[in-house]
């Protein structure tokens, strides 16, 4: 890798791990009727790294976030969770990025990741907890993930344009 794309994906790693944390400091709970569910951040520093670095980096900047961030706050479950959600959810939007346009937007996208990291974290949760019984959380989970990926989606298409208009080349 290059020093500028090391340095890059160091510095979105850094505000994966920063999103991570503030958003612990405002849980949904209050507004939002299920349990566990977060805005995802951190996926938006994901999902702009595989929009403008390859799938490999965004890869390296996506597991450096859940390895710090587990380290930080959480515990070996909440790394297990974290990281195969994360895994499956950086896939689904790589595969879907490479159609965008053509099938879906950038928004879509984020909605399909969304979804995928809920899939990777109720199988982690089935692989945690042994049982499938965590299956029945999963449309809840997957009815959050419309709204919250639309956030995510959004917010990543707002910095792109914004990048844009400052000729900002990552």
């Amino acid at each position: 890798m290059k020093t500028r794309t090391i340095t890059t994906c160091g510095l979105l790693a850094a505000l994966a791990v920063v999103l991570s944390l503030v958003e612990r400091l405002f849980p949904l709970d209050a507004v939002v009727p299920v349990p566990g569910v977060k805005l995802g951040l951190a996926n938006v520093v994901t999902l702009f790294a595989l929009t403008r670095l390859s799938v490999r980096e965004a890869l390296a900047v996506m597991l450096c976030r859940v390895t710090i961030a587990a380290l930080l706050m959480g515990s070996v479950s909440a790394f297990l969770f974290s990281l195969l959600g994360g895994l499956l959810s950086l896939v689904v939007m790589a595969l879907l990025l490479r159609l965008e346009g053509r099938f879906c937007s950038l928004l879509g996208v984020s909605v399909a990741g969304a979804a995928a990291h809920n899939v990777g974290q109720i199988a982690a949760a089935m692989l945690w907890l042994k049982t499938t019984a965590v299956l029945t959380y999963l449309p809840f989970l997957l009815v959050m993930s419309v709204p919250l990926g639309l956030v995510t989606g959004l917010t990543c298409a707002v910095v792109l344009s914004h990048l844009k208009k400052i000729d900002l080349h990552v």
